[in-house]
């Protein structure tokens, strides 16, 4: 929509109405160009309305990111966790082969039935959470995309408002 639009006035209402982040950009830019004291200076009104839409970014994007740390978390530790209990399950193996003095299979499987399961249970907490992860990251990536093309479409609208808005310099005389 914003794309096909000849003017940021045109394009207000409807793109408004069709996407609440875009009626965020839209308003900022809008409220932007009244604030200006001096129309003439399009650059620092540019400037501005550029850095209120990355200011808007950002804040979106922590937003978006807001949860995905304990996912990175769970699916960086888990492992470890893991880890920890199988060594665990393995030193209780080997205690209970120096208190009984023998490498029977009755002495050891419980230590290495300890042990797998605490692996089994780092990688069942860590696999999912990790493919989770990736799939927000890949989402909140593209999304964020989205939201800078959005940007870049009404930067390109006022700026096309702008240029209409000048008068055309007549030819010098020679």
């Amino acid at each position: 929509m914003l794309a096909a639009a000849h003017s940021l006035a045109e394009e207000a209402g409807p793109a408004s109405r069709a996407s609440p982040q875009v009626a965020l950009l839209i308003g900022a830019a809008e409220s932007e160009l009244r604030r200006a004291p001096d129309r003439r200076d399009f650059e620092g009104i540019k400037e501005r309305i550029a850095a209120r839409f990355a200011r808007i970014e950002a804040g979106v994007g922590r937003q978006m990111l807001r949860g995905t740390g304990i996912l990175a978390s769970i699916g960086a530790t888990a492992p470890f966790v893991g880890l920890f209990g199988t060594v665990w399950g393995i030193m209780n193996s080997f205690i209970g082969i120096s208190k009984l003095h023998t490498t029977n299979l009755a002495v050891v499987a419980p230590g290495i039935a300890e042990a797998l399961l605490a692996t089994a249970f780092g990688l069942a907490a860590a696999m999912p959470a990790v493919v989770i992860y990736n799939m927000f990251s890949r989402s909140i990536s593209q999304y964020r995309a989205v939201y800078a093309d959005t940007s870049v479409e009404i930067m390109t609208l006022v700026s096309r408002d702008f240029v209409r808005r000048q008068p055309v310099a007549a030819p010098a005389a020679e």
